[in-house]
């Protein structure tokens, strides 16, 4: 028997497991950072109030945007996410997408929205 051209039911289903785990937690720190951003929580005068504390304030808009940046790679993560649960549906999760050949399971483990091998992404690095 030739070498495993995709895995099998039992495999995906324990990767869609790690996936809809990962996915749960980075909604949540999506939702948080969100949350941080609009001030969703507070019913506080912080944005509102007149301060003459330049500083303070600029610290506070860099805050604010450092939270935007993460908010948006979050966002990309969870698109991954989800577009490693259509592969899961589609069987053709852990094919690398330059070698074709089948992602070890350890980096899948690692990194469950990888669509490249170690082989593959050094050779991009490049």
């Amino acid at each position: 028997m030739g070498e495993k051209t995709r895995y099998s039911d039992a495999e995906l289903e324990e990767f869609r497991a790690i996936i809809l785990e990962k996915l749960e937690k980075a909604r949540t720190d999506y939702d948080m950072l969100r949350s941080g951003i609009t001030n969703a929580d507070g019913n506080d005068v912080t944005d509102t109030s007149p301060t003459f504390k330049v500083l303070e304030e600029g610290a506070s808009t860099l805050s604010k945007e450092e939270a935007g940046r993460l908010a948006q790679r979050q966002i990309k993560f969870i698109q991954n996410l989800q577009a490693a649960l259509i592969r899961i549906e589609n069987k053709t999760y852990g094919l690398c997408r330059e070698t074709g050949k089948l992602i070890p399971k350890e980096r899948l483990r690692a990194v469950p929205h990888a669509t490249l091998s170690i082989e593959a992404k050094n050779k991009d690095n490049r």
